[in-house]
């Protein structure tokens, strides 16, 4: 009997050491990754990319944009060959209740890839909500910063 104890031993432990490297990854990491997902997808022009984070019902700057909104400017600027670059400050997520608040820094730049003739930096605030196992953003604001 005593044998046999020590046989299952081995796979005892490949078992635990597998499992302590299942780690799960926090809600607060998930929406930063959501942001650099969005980053990334605009800086492709893919306008599905920049939208998929987002809710249905997604509400920018107080009812200016919605989730439409803003995939067609990201197709507009592809159709005319613009190219935007994006780059985001450090993301500092907060949890209120159910709900994550994420807010950080974006610079824009729009126009030729070695030139850019447009450049703004932009202080956001993104409201995000679990929907299923996703977390959606549900609301956004940005200023332009002087």
């Amino acid at each position: 009997m005593q044998a046999q104890k020590w046989r299952l031993f081995p796979g005892l432990v490949v078992l635990f050491a597998a499992l302590a490297g299942c780690r799960h990854t926090s809600d607060e990491t998930r929406v930063r990754e959501a942001i650099a997902s969005a980053e990334q997808a605009a800086e492709q022009s893919d306008a599905g990319g920049v939208v998929e984070p987002l809710s249905e019902d997604f509400d920018g700057n107080g009812g200016q944009f919605g989730r439409k909104d803003l995939a067609n400017l990201v197709r507009l600027a592809r159709l005319r060959g613009e190219h935007v670059g994006v780059t985001l400050g450090p993301i500092s997520a907060e949890r209120r209740g159910e709900r994550l608040v994420a807010s950080f820094t974006a610079s824009l730049t729009q126009g030729s890839r070695l030139l850019p003739d447009a450049a703004g930096v932009y202080q956001v605030e993104t409201a995000w909500r679990r929907e299923g196992d996703e977390w959606r953003c549900y609301s956004a604001t940005w200023k332009r910063q002087l």
